[in-house]
């Protein structure tokens, strides 16, 4: 969960006054301290000034002097902004015009009117992300030396937890390993929640809107028809790659649907995190079988 100990910082960025007006309201008691920008030139201000650390930007796509698009790829191109987590919302949603939001690094999508609850589980979905990236992070660097003698290695997880940190750990051998974690995180919890525990896709979207998908994922694990179940992590390294192959105890799941981005599913506040993994973090992806198996490769230098 985002830690509200401190204050959780999200840039705005709209040119039209009203739609400021009204994200603030749904964003009002929330905890957030919300910083609002006029257009992307304004917005950049605010971005480039290295003494103000934002956790989330929520940016209009279509903007007078600098678009959303520009914006979006100086925050991409600049190194202290490019893991700032980015919702794009905008009247623009067609299939192409998501597509390559996705892709310049909008991780989230939403298309203008939308309701409340669907703002507030986005916000939600890509702060808790981010945080659990840090975290890893920060767990990372202690480990790196150690795992540098790592030729082959086994390991089984069972819960949300464990696959984070485990992610964190495995990365560590693969060049990269901030980039690595993300891939390799979305994998394994895949593997719990969708492999494992069953929870369809359809599922984990409401249960986002809801706001109770951990719950849910900790209430499945306690039952006895799921208690057993256990994923696995294999790496094997070489010379010439490293490859992390998971595999779950799940009946599988139509794995080619998700290994593009599709813009049917942008606005789910979840659905993107294979797609993303495959093509940002690693050389290949591929699945096995019903697709309780993946194997992704990173390639050594």
């Amino acid at each position: 969960m985002v830690s509200m100990s401190a204050p959780v910082r999200l840039l705005v960025v709209d040119d039209e006054p009203f739609n400021l007006e009204i994200i603030g309201e749904y964003l009002d008691g929330q905890g957030y301290e919300l910083t609002m920008a006029r257009d992307g030139v304004e917005a950049w201000e605010y971005l480039d000034n290295a003494e103000i650390d934002f956790d989330l930007l929520v940016l209009d796509r279509m903007m007078p002097r600098l678009d959303g698009m520009e914006l979006l790829r100086r925050v991409r191109r600049t190194p202290r902004l490019s893991g700032l987590p980015v919702i794009m919302q905008t009247a623009a949603a067609t299939p192409d015009q998501v597509r390559e939001g996705l892709q310049a690094g909008a991780r989230y999508y939403l298309t203008k009117p939308y309701e409340p609850d669907a703002l507030l589980a986005i916000v939600k979905s890509a702060l808790e992300e981010a945080h659990r990236t840090r975290e890893i992070q920060l767990q990372a660097e202690g480990m790196r030396r150690a795992m540098g003698a790592l030729r082959r290695a086994d390991f089984e997880f069972s819960t949300l937890g464990q696959a984070t940190e485990l992610a964190s750990l495995a990365s560590l051998v693969a060049p990269e390993p901030e980039n690595i974690v993300m891939g390799l995180s979305e994998l394994m919890i895949n593997a719990v929640e969708h492999g494992n525990l069953g929870i369809s896709y359809a599922e984990k979207s409401r249960l986002r809107l809801e706001d109770c998908w951990q719950e849910e994922v900790e209430r499945r694990l306690r039952l006895p028809e799921y208690a057993g179940r256990r994923a696995r992590l294999q790496i094997e390294c070489s010379d010439e790659a490293v490859r992390y192959t998971v595999s779950d105890d799940g009946a599988g799941f139509d794995f080619a649907r998700y290994l593009d981005f599709d813009p049917g599913r942008a606005f789910d506040p979840n659905g993107r995190g294979i797609a993303m993994a495959r093509q940002l973090c690693f050389r290949s992806l591929e699945y096995k079988g019903c697709g309780n198996v993946v194997t992704a490769t990173v390639e050594l230098p």
